[in-house]
């Protein structure tokens, strides 16, 4: 197993100097990442759109997929989840879609030099539909914006996630979002704080935190889920869906907790090692949740952003058949 690797964004050590002079050349025909979401400049008018009623009303990033039953019988309890006003690196992406429908998403602030990035799930910004009024909102709970609102600059998505989809690029299944000032000029990390970025971590944690936003038709105004547990290797045996993801097991991870992070403590504090996605957009059922493997392709995802490579357009998506999304 490779080692792991950790990028800090708070002071330019020279581990991710490194990292972020990867080369790409060779990796991929085209460019390696696109960047799309570009949006309005000013978090102003977003900030008055997303009223507590309209965060409230939005709906998971695509319809939700979701057993209310288990999918296996469990050797072990499941650990339970439970409600709590989150984290101030954990947050929701906010948007309209082309049906003017409120959707979210989750996101995790991580280091970077500039202190403008969020780590999600890819399957949650890739679409072409214009997305209005998108928007990231730090530690949302209760219909509150404790942080602010924070626009988006750029949304960088593997290409081969472009190009295969959610089934056959479920290993390329997370998103790093390049996100603009605050209406008063302050970065999203300067407000929040971040988590390290960890990749090469290996499958087996003994104990990992799972945070997410699940879907709100049971509450008032949602409030993130929280739950501690193990994580595995997860071999998927569906050729249409290939290649290896963490698994963790949480009760009552429903529809909407995509890109929620999976957090190992490290230092003190703690480190991103995955995102709820990959495997079935992250799962069928909510007691089973899981993350694309994050590797080397994933710090250099992270270096384009940090150097805001020119956005591209993605190429025309391919015929699929859609999985059954959680979110």
């Amino acid at each position: 197993m490779r080692r792991p690797l950790a990028v800090r964004g708070l002071v330019p050590t020279l581990l991710a100097t490194s990292l972020l002079a990867l080369p790409l050349a060779g990796t991929l025909p085209g460019p390696f990442a696109h960047a799309a979401g570009a949006t309005d400049a000013s978090s102003a008018p977003d900030r008055a759109y997303w009223t507590p009623q309209r965060m409230r009303a939005a709906e998971p990033a695509a319809a939700a997929g979701r057993s209310p039953a288990p999918r296996r019988a469990a050797a072990e309890p499941v650990p339970p989840s439970h409600p709590f006003d989150g984290v101030p690196q954990v947050g929701t992406f906010f948007w309209t879609d082309e049906n003017n429908t409120g959707r979210f998403c989750s996101g995790t602030v991580v280091r970077s030099p500039h202190h403008d990035l969020v780590i999600t799930a890819a399957h949650c910004l890739r679409g072409a539909d214009p997305k209005r009024h998108l928007s990231f909102v730090p530690q949302y709970h209760d219909g509150l914006k404790p942080h602010g609102v924070f626009p988006i600059d750029r949304v960088y998505i593997d290409q081969r996630y472009y190009d295969l989809g959610t089934n056959a690029g479920a290993r390329w299944d997370y998103a790093v979002v390049r996100l603009s000032v605050r209406e008063d000029g302050t970065e999203v990390e300067d407000v929040t704080g971040g988590y390290d970025l960890l990749v090469n971590s290996g499958y087996d944690h003994r104990r990992v935190r799972l945070i997410g936003y699940p879907g709100n038709d049971d509450a008032t105004h949602p409030k993130p889920l929280d739950c501690t547990s193990s994580t595995h290797r997860y071999t998927s045996t569906e050729p249409a869906v290939p290649g290896d993801f963490l698994e963790i097991a949480c009760a009552g991870y429903i529809g909407g907790t995509s890109g929620g992070p999976f957090l190992v403590p490290r230092l003190g504090g703690f480190a991103l090692i995955g995102v709820i996605g990959g495997y079935h957009t992250g799962g069928d059922f909510p007691d089973l949740s899981y993350s694309s493997y994050l590797t080397l392709d994933t710090l250099r995802l992270y270096r384009h952003a940090v150097r805001g490579d020119t956005p591209a357009e993605p190429r025309p998506l391919r015929d699929e058949a859609p999985a059954a999304p959680r979110q």
